[in-house]
This record gives C-alpha cells, sequence and structure tokens, in this order.
C-alpha cells in the first residue's frame, strides 16, 4: 500500500484522492496546507486520524507518507519536488512540473542523482486509452496534413479576477496564464502524437497584469501547421481535428479530455474508435503510478524515464512558446 502525503487542498486533490481510492493501491496519511485548519478540513474527509502539518519542512521530515502528491500554484511545484527527492520522498507534481527550462535542468540534474526515487509529472491525459488510440491512428494517417486542437473553459476564478482580485491561476506571481494551465495539455498531445515541431509560436490576448487569458499558438511540422487554442476567459464546444488526405480524426470532447474518437472517411462516414472514458479523468494515472510504485522494477524506471523524456520535450515548447510571447512571470 502507498502511504501518500498531499499539498494543496483544492478540488484537483479530492479528485485525487478519489482516483487513488478507487485503485485499491493507496493510503492517505498526511496533508499539508498553509493553515493547519485548512489542513484538517480536507483531511477529515478521508480519514478518521490523520497527520497535518502547516510547517513544510516538518511535513517532509515527520510526515508517515513515502509518495507526495503536489497541487500547490505552478511556481511553487520545483521547489517543493526538490524538497521531497532530497527527503526521499517518491513525487507525483501536478502539471507543469517546472515554469521554465532552467528549473526542468535542474530537476533532471537531482534526479540522475537519487535513483532511490520515482518523480511524476502528472499530465492525467497521456495515460487515458483513448489518448493511445489516437497516436495509434494518427500513425496509420496516409498523410498527415495538419491539426486543430482546442482546450477553452470558462475558469471558475475569473469572476475573482474581473472583480479586481488577483486569484493564482491568473497571476503572474504563481506563473498563472491559459498557456501554462491549459495549452500544456495540448502541447503534451502535440509531441506525442506528432513529435518535435520545427518551430513553435504564440499568440496570446493578455489580461490587465499581462497574465494570457486566451490565445493560439501555430507549431510547424515541415509545411503543416497545428493549431492550439486555448483560454480561461470562455468556454469553447469546437472537437479537435487531425487531417490525414481523405480521412480526419474527430477529437469530440477536447484534446484533455477525449470522451470520443472517430474516424471520418471522404464520404463523411464515422467510425467510432474510442472507449468509454472512466468518470475519474484521474484514476488512469493514478493506477500507472501506483503499479510502478509498488513493483519497482527496472521495466518502471524504464517507463519513468520515458515520461520524464516526454515532459522535458514538452517544456522545450513551452519554452518556445512563452519567449515568443514574451510572457514572463515575478
Amino acid at each position: 500500500m502507498i502511504k501518500l502525503g498531499i499539498i494543496g487542498t483544492g478540488w484537483i486533490s479530492d479528485q485525487f484522492i478519489e482516483a487513488c481510492a478507487k485503485t485499491g493501491m493507496y493510503q492517505l496519511t498526511t496533508v499539508y496546507s498553509r493553515t493547519l485548519q485548512k489542513a484538517e478540513e480536507f483531511g477529515k474527509k478521508y480519514l478518521a486520524d490523520g497527520e497535518y502539518f502547516d510547517d513544510l519542512e516538518k511535513f517532509f521530515a515527520e510526515g508517515s507518507f513515502d509518495t507526495v502528491y503536489i497541487a500547490s500554484p505552478n511556481s511553487l511545484h520545483f521547489a517543493q519536488s526538490v524538497m521531497a527527492i532530497n527527503a526521499g520522498k517518491n513525487v507525483i507534481v501536478e502539471k507543469p512540473a517546472c515554469a521554465n527550462l532552467k528549473e526542468e535542468n535542474q530537476l533532471l540534474d537531482l534526479l540522475s542523482k537519487r535513483n532511490d526515487v520515482y518523480y511524476f509529472e502528472a499530465a492525467r491525459h497521456v495515460h487515458e486509452k483513448n489518448f493511445e488510440i489516437v497516436k495509434q491512428e494518427v500513425a496509420k494517417l496516409d498523410h498527415f496534413q495538419g491539426a486543430t486542437l482546442t482546450y477553452q473553459k470558462y475558469s471558475s476564478r475569473y469572476d475573482a479576477f474581473l472583480e479586481g482580485k488577483d486569484p493564482n491561476v491568473f497571476s503572474p506571481r504563481f506563473a498563472g496564464g491559459a498557456l501554462q494551465d491549459l495549452g500544456i495539455y495540448l502541447v503534451y498531445c502535440a509531441v506525442s502524437w506528432f513529435g518535435m515541431p520545427d518551430d513553435a509560436k504564440y499568440f496570446p490576448v493578455k489580461l490587465r497584469n499581462g497574465i494570457d487569458g486566451s490565445g493560439i499558438a501555430v507549431l510547424k511540422y515541415g509545411n503543416e501547421n497545428v493549431v492550439l487554442k486555448v483560454g480561461k476567459t470562455s468556454n469553447s464546444y469546437l472537437p479537435g481535428e487531425i487531417y490525414g488526405l481523405k480521412e480526419t480524426l474527430l477529437l469530440c470532447g477536447n484534446a484533455a479530455d477525449l470522451n470520443q474518437v472517430f474516424l471520418v472517411d471522404a464520404k463523411g462516414s464515422k467510425k467510432l474508435l474510442s472507449n468509454t472514458p472512466d468518470e475519474n479523468p484521474m484514476f488512469a494515472e493514478a493506477l500507472d503510478f501506483a503499479r510502478i510504485l509498488e513493483e519497482d522494477s527496472l521495466e518502471g524506471k524504464m517507463t519513468e524515464q520515458a515520461w520524464l523524456d516526454l515532459s522535458a520535450k514538452v517544456n522545450q515548447v513551452m519554452e518556445l512558446l512563452k519567449k515568443s510571447a514574451d510572457i514572463t512571470y515575478d
């Protein structure tokens, strides 16, 4: 049984705990929040007798867990991951794991010296069956002619931003914004399905504090374009499309929530390719991580490294996009 500690008490932590419970392979033991009250309020939903901390150093030194799930604001992921690794804890960290390439390189260097821990960036959609189905179908296309992928969802925190407040997801101080929060899902899709682009540019719509509320990214693959449409200030219901010569892959839902995947032929006839996704979109990743942690095998280490390599490539593309749009964080 994997003993789990958690940093962060938002809705995503609830969803992850529920996914962990469904696997039957995790036991939540320890919760950290900036205040003990918040830590206890969160933990008591799941624990009769839990450990609660508002001091991060004590959390890592005294908490009776072997694996930590990090769901704090983006800008804190790197430093908290380093603390966890140095404390000998396995790490599951929400994407984006790092705010820039410098952090990524430092993290990879640290991990190269600590083969006793596992480190996973929680890009949940990569672990779902429908994601792999799309990857396989892209490889079968007679001729790749680009794609359009969309993830545009009105943020529950945007009303607060409009009222003049400074929620973390819209704050440069916490490495927020549409590209970091939602765009990374689409970059994972592009790099996994199509490989590394030749070039990448981002055209953001910036808000009053310089953060990107929405934007369009263009990734170049030879003469073809992959267009990524992201946003946190409005809702989009556009499906994703991947273009072959006479066939099109139609991604219903959005590229991060692949509810249905169809192959559409030249006559417009649809063939359903996808499976019904799990009700909890974090279940697949929670199960994948648990299996590797429990088996603790050479094969598991190789899988971890493959995910790290993918994460590094995604971060390289993210860096290109941010630089092209002059996006920096405080």
